[in-house]
């Protein structure tokens, strides 16, 4: 069995989320559904179609595109993100600070630091809404990490990026390049990144021990992972999400 929670994971978010994990893990153990006692580090497309996938989190680009038809939803969680609904997130568009351009229209020319092209916050989001405003961005640089985009227009060696909210909160946080950047905007909001589980598993379980694991985590955890609760999110919401 493999199990994994890549998207939030960082440094200072590592300690929290092993134990989050093994909360989860206690549950599924209980209810005779085997799960392993560490998390895998992957984070790739074929990772999450495997069948002994018992517990991973993805994103809505990737959801919809390829996985589905090959993973069930568990459930999404709610990281209590301004001005989005429970379970909800957007991407803020941050510049470097000594850039005076105000508008995302202005920046049509430029370079737009992406983590990858099947990413819903990086990629999607933004092109979605340069499209509403009549352009699509054509310089692309790939940067592999949301981290890394926030990294390159902190530096210089790219104009915008779209960096998921969640993301963005614990750059705030934990980053001195922060100091480095600014918004300048923010996307609609979309369905969060939701936890998928392999089809032959019972995805009813699995969400009932996730659930117990947030509602049981300590007041320092629950801070550090910002997770508030688990929401159902229905696959049409997923899939109703516009590609670029």
């Amino acid at each position: 069995m493999i199990a994994s929670l890549p998207m939030y994971m960082r440094p200072e978010t590592h300690a929290a989320y092993e134990r989050y994990w093994s909360a989860i893990r206690i549950q599924l153990l209980e209810i005779g559904i085997e799960a392993p006692q560490t998390l895998s580090d992957v984070e790739t497309i074929a990772h999450w179609q495997q069948q002994d996938m018992v517990f991973s989190q993805t994103c809505g680009m990737p959801y919809r595109l390829v996985l589905k038809d090959k993973v069930q939803l568990v459930g999404t969680p709610d990281f209590d993100i301004t001005g989005c609904p429970a379970g909800y997130y957007k991407s803020v568009l941050i510049v470097n600070v000594q850039d005076d351009r105000e508008k995302i229209s202005d920046y049509r020319t430029s370079t737009l630091a992406v983590n990858a092209i099947i990413s819903q916050s990086g990629f999607a989001a933004p092109q979605n809404m340069a499209k509403e405003l009549g352009f699509k961005f054509e310089n692309i640089t790939l940067s592999g990490a949301h981290r890394a985009s926030a990294q390159m227009v902190a530096k210089g060696d790219a104009d915008i990026a779209a960096i998921d909210a969640v993301t963005w909160r614990d750059i705030q946080r934990y980053d001195r390049y922060e100091s480095s950047l600014r918004i300048i905007d923010t996307t609609p909001a979309t369905p969060g990144l939701p936890y998928i589980c392999a089809l032959h598993f019972d995805r009813n379980d699995i969400r009932q021990a996730v659930a117990t694991a947030i509602a049981e985590l300590t007041a320092s955890d629950r801070d550090i992972l910002g997770i508030k609760a688990l929401i159902d999110i229905p696959s049409a919401d997923y899939l109703s999400v516009l590609n670029p």
